[in-house]
């Protein structure tokens, strides 16, 4: 059976920086990979 796409999204494991590692604080299915600490480098 196919879950919805509500709970597909509340499953996602939280997005980490690419750079540093750290748990990206915003929704997951947005298109950064990096945190804003690293963001600005």
């Amino acid at each position: 059976m196919v879950e919805s796409i509500v709970e597909f999204f509340k499953n996602l494991p939280p997005k980490a920086c690419a750079t540093c590692g750290t748990d990206i604080d915003e929704q997951h299915e947005c298109y950064s990979n990096q945190c804003d600490s690293c963001n600005i480098l």
